[in-house]
């Protein structure tokens, strides 16, 4: 009986908890769409899938706070709709599927989670794209009540024939923002065909943004411009946003790796034939990463060797890294581990990330060189925080043990 009293006096305490945070509805869409109207509210739908991680982050940690909860519930009807399908969907998500599949269509959902507002008539009026901390999707939301800064009446007004350049390129860019690819895309074209100069800095910052494959406008001005487009992007980028878009359609849109072995002298063909300036560090770039995921040791190592030994120059910090690391594992030639070290050494000159200096220190003791590589892997571990710092005190400790704990 005590017991029985306890949880009683218990179960307040959890419905007050419980309350704290947002609250959501559990009718259909029709009948959520007539409460806002009757109540003069808004409806905040939090489009959601059962395998994204950001999605779980919000629900567990983001909308059962007390201060979101007072701000969602006051001024929004919530919603929570789930995208995808599975075999455990109860009768509360099947009951959504055809709604689901409808907002689907309706609003383009490309990232998760999307978060779609609707004004208390139902007509959409912004949508928010990314999970957030607290304040940030507090204030996200306030934006959303505001008709100046909702998306969706600026896109009813292009689609109304306003067409000043002001106001497109602010458009295109608020586009992009919403993951609205199509309509950022099409606005993006129309302000880009109404400037006669497209080289002053306000115009390449906006081109780079819209610049994504070989047929978009912009493409020209990075392949035969570069030296205008660097003055105001930086060195060497526009050879970069060249080679990105040259990779993704000249060589990975040819690789399978669940079938046969590329044809790689048909793709290096094709690509000396259209980016002559850029084949051979294309190539070998986009070796490196197919024989990387393809666990070919062999090859990845020496198509990191070859690419270094030209174009090292060029790569970033990351590049370094992953190539240094990748040697470690994969190489045992000690003229190879050295010149790892060099690289490796080099990704945290400016910057001292503790997952460089323990790839650094990793080459060191492969190297033989253990004192040097428990000074290095302790630096590491002391610059690092929770998992990370436990994985390097591990690595440490087989340091100085004297294990080899590669292959």
């Amino acid at each position: 009986m005590k017991k029985l009293l306890l949880l009683a006096a218990f179960l307040p305490l959890m419905a007050v908890a419980q309350d704290k945070g947002m609250h959501f509805e559990h009718g259909s869409w029709a009948e959520i769409k007539a409460k806002a109207k009757a109540e003069n509210k808004y409806i905040f739908v939090d489009c959601y899938t059962t395998w994204c991680g950001p999605c779980k982050y919000m629900s567990a940690n983001i909308f059962p706070q007390e201060k979101v909860g007072d701000f969602m519930n006051e001024k929004y009807l919530n919603v929570k709709v789930q995208m995808d399908k599975t075999p455990k969907d109860g009768e509360d998500v099947k009951k959504w599927y055809a709604d689901a599949e409808q907002i689907d269509k309706d609003y383009t959902i490309r990232a998760y989670p999307t978060f779609l507002v609707f004004a208390p008539d139902g007509q959409i009026v912004d949508r928010q794209v990314g999970g957030a901390d607290a304040d940030m999707f507090i204030e996200r939301c306030a934006a959303s009540l505001d008709p100046a800064k909702q998306y969706y009446p600026q896109l009813a007004k292009y689609k109304n024939g306003q067409k000043d350049t002001a106001f497109l390129r602010k458009l295109a860019l608020l586009a992009l923002d919403k993951y609205d690819q199509a309509n950022a895309e099409a606005v993006a074209k129309e302000y880009i065909s109404q400037q006669k100069d497209l080289y002053t800095p306000v115009n390449i910052n906006f081109v780079a943004k819209f610049t994504q494959s070989s047929k978009d406008p912009g493409f020209d001005m990075f392949l035969h411009h570069a030296d205008k487009v660097n003055k105001v992007l930086g060195a060497g980028k526009a050879e970069a946003k060249v080679m990105e878009i040259a990779a993704r359609e000249e060589v990975y849109s040819k690789l399978r790796p669940q079938e046969s072995a590329p044809d790689w002298a048909s793709i290096e063909k094709t690509v000396k034939a259209k980016y002559p300036a850029i084949a051979e560090e294309l190539m070998l770039k986009t070796k490196i990463q197919y024989f990387s995921y393809m666990k070919d040791a062999d090859n990845a190592v020496a198509n990191i060797v070859a690419y270094m030994k030209k174009y090292g120059h060029k790569a970033d910090p990351q590049a370094l890294n992953e190539y240094a690391w990748t040697i470690f594992e994969k190489c045992n030639d000690q003229k190879c581990i050295e010149e790892a070290l060099e690289w490796s050494k080099r990704s945290f000159k400016d910057n001292e990330y503790p997952a460089f200096m323990d790839t650094y220190a990793n080459l060191l003791y492969k190297a033989g060189k253990k004192a040097e590589a428990l000074v290095w892997e302790e630096k590491a571990m002391n610059k690092a925080e929770g998992d990370e710092k436990k994985n390097y005190e591990a690595t440490l400790e087989k340091m100085k043990k004297g294990e080899k704990y590669w292959n």
